[in-house]
């Protein structure tokens, strides 16, 4: 998942993604820890997808918006 498609979901659709990503790494780390996980780089994915998300929510917390952020055109000289 990329930075820009999180910034671009409402305050809800993160709270979704943010309970599915946590729902998926318990299986990942369940299938890891009975050793049927084939790729361990899952675990680091969905962690960072997960910390991609809160950071996210956090930075809309701090400014007080609850969807997405549209940044201002930058003006040219």
């Amino acid at each position: 998942m990329k930075a820009k498609e999180v910034h671009d979901m409402t305050n809800d659709e993160l709270a979704a993604k943010l309970s599915s990503l946590k729902s998926e790494l318990f299986y990942l780390r369940f299938n890891h820890a009975v050793g049927q996980l084939g790729n361990t780089n899952q675990l680091k994915a969905v962690k960072r997808d997960i910390a991609r998300v809160k950071t996210v929510l956090r930075e809309r917390e701090i400014k007080g918006v609850s969807g997405p952020v549209s940044t201002p055109a930058k003006k040219k000289a």
